[in-house]
């Protein structure tokens, strides 16, 4: 066994969303960081959809950039769509997504980290993590390489025994093309509890084989909106090739590429449902539990049979490509079968398959072995984070690498730990329904999930996190600078919006009204400060009311945690409870909202509306006996 003669603080395992964060979040605290990936050349590669944020996530992005994380800018940096989702509804449920060049977005991250001081990026694949004495001490590869370390941070994504299903063919691997991960089974000896999980992917066209004519085109915002709170750090030098969009003269330049929309018909579906004995799903190959609300085509077909229609998006995957992502088809069946109903979709007559959709099982370790800091609980200065822990999407693994990658630093330097608080970000939100509650499928964010989700806005996630991250070591001594800037504009536009009157009302009690536009204020009143923080404290004044309303309501619900909830109770009879909140509620049967509110998947709504039809259906003073709820 060969020894590397250095010795590291962090060694963090995988180059995937989790990864990146975790290593760059080490590494801006000042411990010596080093990133283990099994194949150099996909660092921070987009293996689904080449898109960041959406609903709940672009929250979650929003908080990334605050504490200083790669993600948002480097989006911004690569993105070839902008939209800012739920643009009709309140602030806080809006949302940016970003469709990006996939290969820009990787190839750019990739530079990243390898320019960032503190990290030394390698190519090796962990075969076993080393203890001694109930504490991490290093890693071995499958080459017998020898690294010590004292804290590891393993993000390995889907790869820990990956299986891939296509039709009537499995082959281990971790993505197409990639192959799987050994380090599963030494996790298993070390005492670790092991899941199994599923997710999966669509197929990509060639866009020459499209008939863009028969499908509906969807353009991106102008002006586009991003994630980065500062995107004049988008900086690029003589040889970058991989930053598409630069911030010139204090505007955001992007060339957008339009995205197009088309529907599966019934053909389509009859062509699936005559498949089905094909599809590793269907035919109990696949053991492994998939994401709820990303299901395959087939799912669909199945559990929405009164569906005459799906939707389908068609999304570039960059802007030098011709590969097109086919955003609703998620599939394993076999390849001939993706081809032939892909053929019976409006514009997709004579499309030809670039990459053939697949599904892939792997393991995760239920998340409750974990800490708040996310250290395992049963070997000290290991953390797991992202699709490790039983979670889906990017914008998860991401803000859990952050997390992780902080703690293992702050643990070598003996200074507290960062902990967010539910109350605080989704980021808080995310930890703390892993660690306490688990998950028994792949877990994905919904703005639902957060009590406080009126305060949670995407567009104040600096105002939330910043100053921590920058006492953490997180946010250098520039971008608090610029926050401190921005905060000092913006108390002064407070001053000023509660100390002068627009026709004898005070500016701030305008700010409050719903048909009120802050843009009609007086040039002499809007100049004081820019306009995009006038537009944040008229949102802020708006909220006010709502979010301490929403406060007060979460605190009484905390208090009714032993409101009984009778023997029996058909929840089909209570509106506005999600299928998955029925089904689950009916599986475990709990006798009080607190106990329904400790169950994984049941969000603070899902409660409210229970307590809410309790109450008005007479049971609001009948409580479970204490023997009931422990």
């Amino acid at each position: 066994m060969y020894k590397l003669p250095t010795k590291y603080d962090v060694v963090v395992i995988g180059s995937g969303h989790a990864g990146i964060e975790a290593a760059l979040a080490a590494a801006r605290i000042g411990c010596r960081t080093l990133m283990l990936t099994q194949n150099l050349d996909t660092i921070g590669q987009m293996s689904c959809n080449p898109a960041i944020g959406g609903l709940a996530k672009g929250h979650i992005v929003r908080e990334i950039d605050a504490m200083g994380g790669a993600m948002g800018l480097n989006a911004d940096a690569t993105g070839i769509q902008f939209r800012m989702l739920n643009q009709k509804k309140g602030p806080a449920v809006r949302a940016p997504r970003v469709q990006c060049d996939k290969k820009a977005y990787q190839f750019r991250m990739k530079a990243i980290l390898e320019q960032v001081q503190n990290i030394d990026v390698k190519q090796g694949t962990v075969s076993r993590i080393v203890e001694n004495g109930g504490a991490v001490v290093g890693v071995e590869t499958d080459i017998n390489v020898a690294i010590a370390s004292r804290t590891v941070v393993i993000t390995s994504g889907t790869f820990l025994r990956g299986l891939l299903h296509i039709g009537e063919t499995s082959k281990p691997g971790g993505r197409m093309a990639d192959s799987s991960s050994i380090l599963s089974a030494n996790l298993r000896e070390l005492g670790f509890q092991v899941g199994r999980f599923k997710t999966g992917t669509p197929c990509r066209l060639n866009a020459r084989s499209i008939d863009f004519t028969r499908c509906s085109i969807q353009l991106g915002d102008e002006p586009p909106s991003g994630f980065a709170f500062n995107p004049e750090e988008i900086s690029t030098g003589v040889d970058d090739v991989f930053t598409l969009n630069r911030v010139r003269g204090g505007t955001f330049h992007v060339e957008q590429l339009p995205c197009w929309i088309t529907h599966t018909n019934q053909k389509t579906h009859e062509m699936i449902r005559g498949n089905l004995h094909r599809s590793p799903l269907y035919a109990g190959r696949i053991q492994g539990i998939g994401p709820r609300y990303c299901p395959s085509i087939e799912d669909k077909v199945v559990k929405f049979s009164d569906k005459a229609s799906h939707q389908l998006f068609l999304e570039p995957e960059g802007r030098h490509t011709s590969e097109y992502y086919v955003n609703g088809i998620s599939t394993s069946l076999p390849y001939e079968v993706q081809l032939a109903f892909v053929h019976l979709i409006p514009g997709l007559e004579q499309a030809e398959i670039m990459r053939p959709g697949y599904a892939v099982e792997y393991d995760y370790f239920p998340p409750t072995q974990l800490l708040p800091t996310l250290e395992t609980k049963i070997v000290s200065g290991l953390y797991f984070a992202g699709q490790v822990n039983g979670t889906s999407g990017y914008e998860e693994a991401a803000a859990q690498g952050l997390i992780a990658g902080a703690n293992a630093a702050l643990n070598i330097q003996n200074r507290p730990p960062l902990i967010l608080s539910r109350r605080e970000a989704y980021i808080g939100v995310l930890i703390d329904d892993l660690v306490t509650k688990g998950t028994e499928e792949p877990y994905r964010m919904f703005t639902s999930r957060a009590e406080d989700r009126l305060f949670l806005r995407h567009d104040n996630a600096d105002q939330r996190l910043t100053n921590r991250a920058f006492i953490t070591g997180l946010v250098n001594e520039a971008r608090f600078h610029n926050f401190k800037q921005k905060m000092d504009l913006l108390e002064q536009a407070r001053v000023i919006s509660t100390g002068m009157k627009l026709n004898g009302m005070p500016v701030s009690r305008l700010l409050k009204q719903s048909d009120f536009d802050v843009r009609t204020l007086p040039n002499d009143i809007v100049s004081c400060v820019p306009l995009s923080l006038w537009e944040l404290l008229q949102t802020e004044f708006k909220y006010q009311g709502y979010a301490a309303r929403q406060s007060e309501e979460n605190q009484r619900l905390d208090r009714k945690g032993n409101q009984r909830i009778p023997d029996g109770l058909d929840y089909d009879k209570i509106d506005g409870l999600r299928s998955e909140t029925r089904q689950k509620l009916s599986k475990v049967r709990p006798t009080s909202l607190g106990q329904a509110a400790r169950i994984s998947g049941i969000t603070p709504c899902d409660v409210s509306i229970l307590h809410i039809w309790l109450s008005r259906n007479g049971l609001p003073c009948e409580h479970a006996k204490a023997e009931e709820l422990t």
